[in-house]
């Protein structure tokens, strides 16, 4: 449990106190009583809403509620002060060896603190990057590669089964396009000229390929047409451009657990499975769609198509899943793929998309709630664009590319853990301004810095009372007398340090690592905070000459922040520096 869970189970089992006393009457619904840090520091510690919440169905004013249980809140040792504030809101102070209390858990826990069972075991799957393979990732893919993965590691610590999957899209023609870009390659290795013309794909990234396939067919392709090498180049291309793809995840220090193709569910009866699955519960129809709205293009006529009855789950209208020519939309391998899905077993789904996919969520949302008949969730989250500049200049355009920055572009400008913590310095549904020469200085300014910062400055401490012939180990100090720290100062970083529990299991139930990358900034920031009080107070610096018992104490106190940041960075994919570089 975390400190914040426990203060709420004291504060339920003082309500359940009242309401023996026949202060509170019986049958009281105690679900939404909240503890949480106060919105203004200054108030306390913590504020529970008890009081406001069960005060109409109570029949009682707030305050009289308040009052009384602030009496009972007061009697435990934990609690140093419980204050009404304005109507009938409660303010706590917990004691000083509460906060103490905190540190010990951390040490003796180590980086698993934080770990929670919220997620039961709950199999989620994880899709994104899922990029067309038809060339090198771009910065944009980046951002979703980091969300996606930090989401999966922040998943993972809170309890959930967790499987990371890339989804292929190699069953559309723009596979077609690849494998005539490689042969135009493949025609160049062999001393042609040639013209890439709009719509093939130019990149240098593909001279390499083009070389291989000349490397193992010889000239068996050269001056033949698409009927003799089409099929065999669509495969041969789609395995050189995925080798790439994890090669760059790889890079970025990313790993998927599953690679899923798009192609294996033609010809397989999985599409025609998933929409007969559809069709056993009337939701596959035959009509004819209304006109889009706005200005009506001059081609448009009405067309009788096969229709799935989207809107009854949450869409804006019915959405086709077979053309009039009997063809396949590009919907409807998504919906077989995503029944795929539902039937491995997973209790929750979550696609990582890029912003230009806004649109598709509803109808997404739509099929995997009919696919599962409403059991289990999908959650859309949405990366938006990513701006990389120099300075004052954006830059945009990857010489290996020709039209894009790369991934492998930004990595080997900022390296990976630079790459991955910026991506996440913004919720993945505001934009991104990833500064390069930001990112790369050493300030306060520059997020990434500051907090590994943080963590190489306490090694150093360590190694330094190391070398005094202080005890150093995370079971020493765990059993430490840790009375001496006690300045408001440290109490509030071990306090700060408190909050980690509750904010890993926010982020993970919303969905939003991001939380982690700004508590870590707050907690780095806390820390230096102190270090630099204690170039002014000497009390405060965390070598105490003569004073065995008070370092250990402050030593403790920061190997518990250097536990924390560790534990933080590890789920951001970030490493933790014990010196900077």
């Amino acid at each position: 449990m975390t400190l914040f869970a426990d203060i709420r189970a004291l504060v339920l089992q003082s309500l359940d106190g009242l309401v023996a006393e026949d202060v509170l009457p019986r049958g009281l619904q105690m679900r939404n009583v909240t503890v949480e840090p106060p919105r203004d520091a200054a108030h306390g510690d913590m504020a529970t809403n008890a009081a406001m919440v069960l005060a109409k169905p109570a029949g009682m004013k707030p305050r009289d509620i308040a009052e009384a249980l602030v009496v009972r809140l007061a009697e435990d040792a934990r609690i140093d002060s419980a204050d009404v504030a304005g109507p009938g809101f409660i303010n706590l102070r917990l004691s000083g060896e509460t906060w103490r209390g905190v540190i010990r858990g951390i040490l003796t826990a180590g980086v698993a603190f934080g770990r929670s069972d919220m997620g039961r075991g709950r199999k989620v799957n994880v899709e994104y990057v899922s990029a067309n393979p038809t060339g090198p990732l771009h910065v944009g893919h980046t951002r979703g590669a980091v969300f996606g993965d930090a989401l999966a590691s922040l998943l993972d610590f809170s309890g959930h089964e967790v499987t990371r999957e890339y989804y292929i899209n190699d069953g559309g023609g723009q596979v077609d396009v690849l494998a005539r870009s490689v042969y135009l390659r493949y025609l160049e290795a062999h001393g042609q000229e040639v013209a890439f013309e709009d719509g093939t794909y130019p990149g240098d990234y593909l001279i390499e390929v083009g070389q291989a396939l000349k490397d193992k067919v010889g000239d068996a392709f050269v001056d033949k047409g698409e009927q003799f090498w089409l099929a065999e180049l669509r495969a041969f291309a789609t395995e050189a451009m995925m080798a790439m793809i994890r090669a760059d995840l790889a890079q970025l220090g990313v790993r998927m657990d599953v690679f899923y193709s798009e192609k294996s569910l033609y010809g397989t009866g999985r599409i025609e499975a998933a929409i007969d699955d559809l069709r056993g519960k009337g939701l596959i129809y035959e009509g004819t769609l209304e006109p889009p709205k706005g200005k009506t293009p001059e081609d448009w006529e009405p067309r009788i198509q096969t229709l799935f009855r989207s809107t009854e789950h949450g869409d804006d209208v019915d959405r086709p899943v077979m053309k009039s020519d009997g063809s396949w939309t590009y919907f409807a391998p998504d919906i077989a793929y995503h029944f795929d899905k539902v039937s491995r077993g997973f209790d929750e789904l979550i696609d990582v998309f890029g912003a230009d996919h806004g649109g598709y969520v509803k109808r997404m949302k739509a099929a995997v709630s009919a696919l599962s008949d409403g059991r289990v969730p999908l959650d859309i989250k949405l990366t938006q664009l990513v701006k990389l500049r120099r300075g004052a200049e954006e830059l945009k355009m990857s010489k290996r590319a020709g039209t894009f920055v790369t991934l492998r572009d930004v990595v080997d400008l900022v390296g990976p853990d630079v790459t991955r913590f910026v991506m996440l310095t913004r919720k993945n549904d505001a934009p991104l301004d990833f500064d390069v020469d930001k990112v790369t200085e050493q300030s306060k300014e520059n997020p990434v810095w500051y907090v590994q910062y943080a963590h190489a400055r306490i090694c150093s401490v360590l190694r330094k009372a190391a070398e005094a012939g202080c005890a150093t180990d995370d079971t020493a100090l765990a059993v430490a007398d840790l009375s001496a720290i006690a300045d408001p100062a440290e109490l509030a970083l071990a306090a700060k340090l408190a909050e980690w529990p509750r904010l890993v299991e926010i982020a993970a139930q919303t969905h939003e690592p991001h939380r982690v990358a700004f508590y870590l900034y707050d907690l780095a920031s806390e820390f230096h905070g102190l270090w630099n009080k204690g170039n002014v107070d000497p009390a405060l610096r965390f070598l105490q000459e003569d004073d065995e018992t008070a370092t250990l104490a402050k030593l403790a106190l920061i190997r518990a922040v250097a536990v924390v940041i560790s534990a933080g960075l590890g789920i951001l994919g970030v490493t933790p520096l014990d010196e900077m570089r």
